[in-house]
């Protein structure tokens, strides 16, 4: 009978913050699968738990993650592990989650702390709505193409990146998004936990050349209804009209979608095509 997988969140940056059951859990699998084994040897130490630890990361996940299934189908029981907050979420824990559920392996979690939903109650801004973009890549054209796609975002974004990369991502954000309100945080949770509220144009050029610590979450801004609407290209409703017409649309559900698209009032397109028809 196979042992269980279980997902387990640790502290993003305040040891008091790890969970009593994370804890036992931890006491009571046979091995521990860690992002980065001497950032998670810290934490056991401190808690005074003994358990073997396994290595498993983005650069040897596709090998080690049939390894430690291996070991959980032959009933051994696993806690994965990242650095700090949940694992899985842009982290190569998802795999292994994968894997698992591939092949039956029993799965449970262990919640804990997360980046992403501490920095949204912290910043301030509108969060009913938000889209975690995670680590942006460093391949330029892939990049590029990411920012493109969300120019139009209407959810509040949030994103991760390491220190020595914050200047260049603070330019690429500003240079594809344009001028936008955010929220730059960094070290939550510890003594020196900020929140920098302010403007894409305010920011971007304010860390280059400057030596960064710790990790940092971005929360920008989504595009506005009015926004939006300014960018849209402007359409004749009446032509529009005419033109769902010609396929064979009726005339007054013609101006009815036509209004939809537009904004524009059905009556009034309706007298317009009525009077020039």
């Amino acid at each position: 009978m196979p042992g269980t997988l279980y997902i387990v969140g640790t502290p993003i940056g305040n040891l008091g913050d790890f969970s009593p059951r994370a804890q036992e859990t931890l006491r009571a699998v046979d091995f521990i699968a860690a992002e980065d084994t001497r950032v998670t040897a810290k934490i056991l130490n401190h808690f005074e738990i003994r358990k073997p630890l396994v290595s498993y990361h983005e650069h040897n996940r596709k090998e080690k993650g049939p390894d430690i299934l291996e070991r959980i189908m032959a009933g051994e029981s696993c806690a994965l592990v990242t650095d700090a907050g949940m694992p899985a979420i842009s982290d190569p824990g998802v795999d292994l989650v994968r894997l698992c559920r591939e092949h039956n392996v029993p799965v449970s979690t262990v919640p804990g702390p997360t980046a992403v939903a501490t920095a949204l109650a912290f910043s301030g801004m509108e969060v009913s709505r938000f889209s975690f973009e995670g680590f942006l890549t460093v391949n330029k054209p892939n990049r590029r193409k990411h920012l493109e796609e969300i120019r139009s975002e209407r959810k509040t974004m949030v994103f991760y990146e390491a220190p020595h990369k914050l200047a260049a991502t603070l330019h690429d954000l500003y240079d594809t998004l344009g001028d936008r309100r955010i929220a730059v945080i960094k070290e939550l949770t510890k003594i020196h936990e900020q929140c920098e509220l302010t403007t894409l144009a305010e920011i971007a050029g304010k860390y280059d050349g400057v030596k960064l610590k710790g990790e940092y979450v971005l929360i920008v801004e989504a595009k506005t209804e009015e926004e939006l609407a300014a960018e849209r290209p402007q359409t004749d409703p009446a032509a529009l009209a005419r033109a769902y017409m010609e396929h064979g649309m009726r005339l007054n559900d013609a101006a009815k979608r036509a209004a939809q698209e537009t904004g524009a009032k059905k009556s009034d397109i309706y007298r317009i095509l009525t009077e020039n028809s």
